[in-house]
């Protein structure tokens, strides 16, 4: 799996930080970061947040996907 964020989208609500804290979180400076090749242990966590995304800025493709 392989997770992307349109920053352009992202209004930092930090959802996706508190569904999947080990993928998300936001920095010191109030961005979001993330692992963008999570372990496949997270792939429910990861799906969970990309649906919570109030603007919809998380994508999660699974392996093979553009």
């Amino acid at each position: 799996m392989r997770v992307t964020i349109d920053f352009d989208k992202c209004e930092g609500h930090g959802l996706c930080a508190l569904t999947a804290p080990e993928i998300f979180w936001i920095d010191d400076n109030g961005y979001t970061q993330f692992v963008a090749e999570p372990d496949d242990a997270e792939r429910d966590n990861v799906v969970r947040a990309a649906q919570e995304c109030p603007v919809r800025a998380i994508q999660a493709l699974e392996d093979g996907q553009a």
